[in-house]
Order: structure tokens, then C-alpha cells, then sequence
């Protein structure tokens, strides 16, 4: 009886070992603070998450709400779709986010699909990279009928959280300014 228990206790070791096993060509999801670049480099938001988000109004002032996101890989890596659920007073809302990497500028395209009209037309992706632990993505743009520069920054990253932002500059850069923070917490 006791090598009958221990050749299932090895067995169930074995498989416990195996089925938490990563090859050393799948993704690294959650890289350490410091981020990584490259294809790998939104690996860190595969998951599902709650969101907290702060948006300025035409008005000036600032409107919370929360939400969810769940975001998977496409492509063996080299882009994923990030859904948004957006839980409004008014109601809820949806949007979808899409990246795709390309190696030979090794920067990313972020394209926005705004559920409440998606059928419209798509927006200039914003494009960039990580460094140093930040990402950073621009595009140029109409907004109102005039010029804007919108920028998206993603920083503060670790295995449970991360901090992402957009901001708009009428003046080509010089100036910007924030009008929506999104603070992502790991669900699962």
C-alpha cells in the first residue's frame, strides 16, 4: 500500500510540474517592472482586469467610473485585443483596442473601436514602443475639425497593475494635456 502511494504521489508531482511548465518559446507574461520591448512587450496585460477610470468633459471637469478589461494574445504574440466594458451611470458602454507589432520599425500600432458607433470611421493608429519601462504611442489627428496630436502612455506596470493615460496637444507637441487615466488591478 505505502509504494502504491507513493508512485501516485510522484506521478501527481510529475504532473503538477509539467502542467505549470512554460516552454522557453512561449510568452513571459507579466514582466518585471522594467518591461520588456518588442513583441513581448504588452504580454503584461493578458488577463482579465478591473479599471478604474478618470476622464475630463468638455466642461472641465472630471467624470470616475469603473470597468473591466480582459485582453488576450493574436498572432503567436505579435498582437492581442484588449475589450473594455465600461460601467457608466448612464450605462454601459463597450470598446475594443487592437495592437499589432511590426518588427521592422519594432513599434506597435494601437487602433480604437468605439462600441458605441463601430462602424465609424477608425482614427490614425497611435505608434511606439517601451523604454525603460514606459510606453509611449503617438498619431496625428482631426479632432473637432482641427489638428491634434493624441499621445498614450503606459507606465507604472508590475505583475497586478499598471497605469495608462491619454493626452491631446493643439500646438504639435509642446504642449499636452491629460484628459483620461485608466488604473488597471489584476483580476485573474
Amino acid at each position: 500500500m505505502m509504494k502504491l502511494f507513493q508512485s501516485v504521489a510522484c506521478a501527481v508531482a510529475l504532473l503538477g510540474t509539467a502542467w505549470n511548465a512554460q516552454s522557453a518559446d512561449a510568452p513571459k507574461l507579466n514582466p518585471p517592472p522594467g518591461g520588456s520591448n518588442g513583441v513581448h512587450a504588452f504580454d503584461f496585460e493578458v488577463g482579465s482586469w478591473s479599471v478604474h477610470h478618470r476622464v475630463k468633459r468638455a466642461t472641465g471637469d472630471w467624470f470616475e467610473f469603473e470597468g473591466t478589461c480582459t485582453t488576450r494574445l493574436l498572432m503567436s504574440g505579435a498582437g492581442n485585443v484588449e475589450e473594455h466594458v465600461f460601467n457608466k451611470p448612464e450605462g454601459t458602454t463597450t470598446g475594443v483596442g487592437l495592437r499589432a507589432y511590426d518588427p521592422k520599425t519594432t513599434q506597435w500600432a494601437i487602433w480604437w473601436i468605439d462600441g458605441r458607433d463601430p462602424h465609424g470611421a477608425l482614427d490614425p493608429p497611435v505608434k511606439g514602443r517601451f523604454d525603460d519601462g514606459i510606453g509611449t504611442f503617438y498619431s496625428d489627428g482631426i479632432l473637432n475639425g482641427k489638428p491634434v496630436r493624441t499621445r498614450y502612455t503606459w507606465s507604472r506596470i508590475t505583475g497586478t497593475s499598471a497605469h495608462w493615460e491619454q493626452a491631446y496637444s493643439s500646438d504639435a507637441g509642446k504642449s499636452w494635456e491629460t484628459n483620461w487615466y485608466m488604473d488597471f488591478k489584476r483580476i485573474s
